[in-house]
């Protein structure tokens, strides 16, 4: 029998207006759902900085392997336009210290895309708190006793963390971003004049110019944030949008850091669609939450954590993915060494979307993992 458990925590207040809610500023609280087989002494829990974890693929497979779940959201689910990721690992905090009052044995995260490198980051921060401040200059509040150490960590098709994302998948023929209809399209992946497979030097200028405009949109946003702080009274954050912002040339060329997947990226096959919508990666957000989660100067890359951290590791690399990629992979298994198991889930997709032989295989490999280790 799976007994289910609606899961509310309180959690510290973060930045003045992360939300409209005027019931979660004056009383902030974070969401989940512990699904528990009778007698389970292990417990995961499924986090993700901005996404809903409630109906999760995994919650239902691990609970009939003897494992409990607890799917928890950050107080960022659902929109993460003023997401700070020191803030979200305070919520991972709240969850592991719900589970652990429960009297469950045992503690594992599991770190699903995104989440791989929120719970990264919280673990290197659980073992040894050396965060004192955001990006942006904000202090930071990170309690010992708040944060109790995991004992394993799970990677599922996980990224490295979003600011690798973003200076991979930005567009890089962006050159006005005001005016995201003005382009250079010698650096255009999508124009028929630059066609697949792509030449090394293509990739190179699209590289380069990929992390030029990131650190520009940086570089404005700090400069920015001083100019509103220094007026007195002024604003202490900026809303601003990003366009275009899914244009990896990998979603293009499979033969750049090939795996299984096919063309197109996970956001549908027609990335140049998605490029150009309306609401994608950091389309809307603010100065302080690009500054913590997209720029070059967050705090959460995964792997950089990773290394920090002292527990045990399962990466599940699924080998057809068609966002993730080997060399990810590769920095994970880097970062963690010897303590990394490693196993490819041929043939599964991001989502394991209409895949049950591998959604079994996963279940089956994260629950043996976790009451072992």
């Amino acid at each position: 029998m799976i007994e289910r458990r609606h899961v509310a925590l309180p959690i510290r207040i973060g930045a003045t207006f992360e939300t409209q809610s005027g019931l979660q500023l004056n009383a902030p609280r974070i969401y989940g759902m512990l699904a528990a087989p009778a007698r389970a002494r292990v417990a995961a829990i499924l986090i993700h900085p901005s996404s809903s974890m409630m109906s999760h693929y995994l919650i239902e497979p691990l609970n009939a392997r003897g494992l409990a779940v607890l799917a928890l959201n950050t107080r960022y689910a659902g929109g993460d336009q003023t997401l700070i990721m020191e803030n979200a690992i305070q919520d991972l905090g709240a969850g592991v210290r719900y589970l652990r009052e429960q009297g469950f044995e045992r503690v594992v995260l599991l770190g699903n895309s995104g989440g791989a490198s929120l719970t990264a980051l919280y673990q290197a921060q659980a073992e040894r708190i050396t965060l004192t401040h955001t990006p942006a200059g904000d202090p930071v509040h990170l309690v010992a006793e708040e944060m109790p150490p995991a004992d394993g960590l799970i990677l599922l098709a996980g990224h490295p963390g979003r600011s690798t994302l973003m200076t991979t998948y930005i567009d890089a023929a962006v050159i006005d971003e005001r005016n995201p209809d003005v382009g250079d399209p010698a650096l255009d992946i999508f124009a028929p004049a630059n066609p697949a497979p792509f030449s090394s030097d293509f990739v190179a200028r699209v590289r380069a110019a990929q992390r030029a405009r990131s650190e520009r949109i940086t570089s404005w946003a700090v400069e920015r944030l001083h100019i509103l702080r220094e007026r007195p009274g002024g604003a202490r954050d900026e809303a601003f949008v990003v366009h275009r912002t899914y244009a990896d040339p990998r979603f293009v060329d499979r033969g750049l850091d090939p795996n299984d997947r096919a063309p197109g990226g996970n956001r549908g096959d027609t990335p140049q669609q998605a490029n150009l919508s309306a609401n994608n990666l950091a389309r809307f957000t603010t100065l302080t939450s690009w500054l913590s989660q997209w720029s070059h100067l967050s705090n959460a890359d995964g792997p950089d954590n990773l290394a920090k951290t002292s527990i045990p590791v399962l990466q599940l690399e699924y080998t057809a993915d068609a966002g993730i990629f080997p060399s990810d992979v590769a920095r994970w298994s880097a970062a963690g060494g010897d303590r990394v198991e490693n196993h490819r889930i041929v043939g599964a997709s991001h989502y394991l979307y209409r895949l049950p032989r591998q959604l079994a295989e996963v279940a089956e490999l994260a629950a043996q993992w976790s009451k072992i280790r």
